[in-house]
């Protein structure tokens, strides 16, 4: 079972917020990733990062777990449930 995660309120002022989330949109991050992804790197750089910190989520959505279907008729990503994607030809 996954550990649930802590929720914060943060404040930041406007112009590091937009900042820092354009930054993420780079990364292909969202801003919360983006924000837990640089707190780790501060905390290895620094020595303190602890032992039982789990590892940080992958991008995109998360897998499905055993015993659920999905339906894919071949158009979308490797396990992109969706369906076809706009524009995609049908041949």
């Amino acid at each position: 079972m996954a550990t649930e995660r802590k929720k914060i309120l943060l404040r930041l002022d406007p112009a590091v917020h937009d900042a820092l989330a354009r930054w993420a949109g780079d990364e292909l991050r969202s801003t919360n990733a983006q924000i837990e992804f640089l707190l780790r790197q501060a905390l290895a750089d620094a020595g303190r990062m602890p032992g039982a910190a789990g590892r940080m989520r992958r991008p995109g959505r998360p897998r499905k777990g055993p015993g659920e279907h999905g339906v894919s008729d071949g158009q979308g990503a490797p396990g992109d449930e969706r369906g076809p994607r706009p524009g995609a030809s049908e041949e």
